[in-house]
């Protein structure tokens, strides 16, 4: 009997749009320190390597600008921790699914598939995110930041996840929507399929994907082409 196949997702710019709530908290912290807030379309690109690269990546272009620089760990770990304390209570305010992303999570399930996620947000704040969405209970297992020792782009965060899940790297695939991603996948050697326009500064035809996608709308016939292969 062949083993099913596995697929696991990235959640910030692929599962969902998350961009709004998040902009929210960075801009609550920002406006609470004295820095700039910034646009969705900025945080976008800040986004995907986790809450302390996030706060301390915006604060340091900010700081660079004003030829400044920014040697307090101290203060930016009282930012991170404000900034996760805020998104927190604010996870799901005008976060949403993309288009197409349940009934494909449905079509998975019902073809026994097994899902999982791997994704740089912490592990509590992911599985309440996912929660909120109604969409935690398709998935068997969810990784974040701080579940192991390590996170993407190590391939580990992804190959950990399949074997915690019994399934079989040569029978998986990956969804995501950065480099980060891109990076974790092709160390791990698994396919990856790349959501455009992501979270992250470089253009689609700039991060190794095996297939692009747009959403979740009819991505059905690329997943086919990986079942028993």
């Amino acid at each position: 009997m062949s083993q099913k196949l596995t697929i696991i997702f990235d959640v910030d710019g692929t599962l969902a749009e998350t961009a709004p709530d998040l902009i929210n908290a960075h801009n609550h912290v920002m406006k609470k320190y004295g820095y700039p807030t910034k646009y969705p379309e900025d945080l976008k690109k800040l986004v995907g390597k986790g809450a302390s690269s996030l706060i301390g990546r915006s604060v340091w272009g900010n700081a660079q600008k004003n030829f400044k620089s920014i040697k307090n760990d101290h203060f930016k770990k009282e930012m991170v921790e404000e900034f996760l304390k805020f998104y927190s209570k604010n996870i799901c305010v005008e976060s949403k699914l993309l288009n197409g992303t349940e009934n494909f999570l449905r079509w998975c399930k019902n073809k026994n598939f097994a899902l999982g996620v791997c994704t740089n947000k912490q592990e509590h704040l992911a599985i309440k995110l996912l929660k909120q969405l109604n969409i935690n209970d398709y998935f068997e297992y969810v990784a974040g930041s701080n579940t192991f020792s390590y996170c993407k782009p190590d391939p580990r965060h992804l190959t950990s996840v399949i074997e915690i899940m019994q399934g079989d790297i040569n029978n998986s695939i990956m969804i995501g929507d950065s480099e980060t991603d891109a990076e974790t996948a092709r160390g791990a050697g698994v396919p990856f399929i790349l959501i455009d326009n992501g979270y992250t500064e470089k253009k689609s035809s700039e991060i190794h994907h095996d297939h692009l996608i747009k959403d979740f709308v009819g991505i059905e016939e690329i997943v086919v082409k990986y079942i028993n292969h």
